[in-house]
């Protein structure tokens, strides 16, 4: 297995743990954070779209790997962590109000999220 999907896995996995958990013990803070999103500092919201464009952008350079399930997996959350910070840049207002639907699917958002960090930890911890 590519060394860089393993490393990148393995720093995915307890990411999506601790924050699938956050979604479960801290509800009340999280669907708080979710309905008021739309009031948020510009400032803090340009902050959070270029760390998700940087770190999407760092995983897409560093690990353009489409092979096994593993790496297209790893690929895809650094587009997917790049094409949010890209919108919450240029278009963070539509951005935002889409965070209002999430709080309704809030558990089922943290349970995948357990899930994903459970296939990713399971891949790079203990099947390579």
């Amino acid at each position: 297995m590519n060394e860089s999907t393993l490393l990148l896995a393995k720093m995915m996995a307890p990411y999506l743990l601790v924050t699938g958990l956050g979604f479960f013990l801290s509800k009340d803070f999280y669907v708080r954070m979710l309905n008021e999103s739309d009031r948020a500092h510009p400032v803090t919201i340009n902050l959070s779209g270029m760390v998700h464009f940087f770190i999407g952008m760092a995983v897409i350079l560093v690990h353009p790997l489409w092979g096994s399930l593993l790496e297209v997996i790893v690929s895809l959350m650094g587009i997917g962590f790049m094409l949010k910070g890209a919108l919450l840049i240029a278009i963070p207002k539509v951005i935002m109000k889409s965070n209002n639907a999430t709080v309704a699917r809030l558990p089922k958002v943290g349970a995948g999220f357990l899930a994903m960090s459970a296939y990713l930890a399971y891949a790079a911890f203990f099947a390579a």
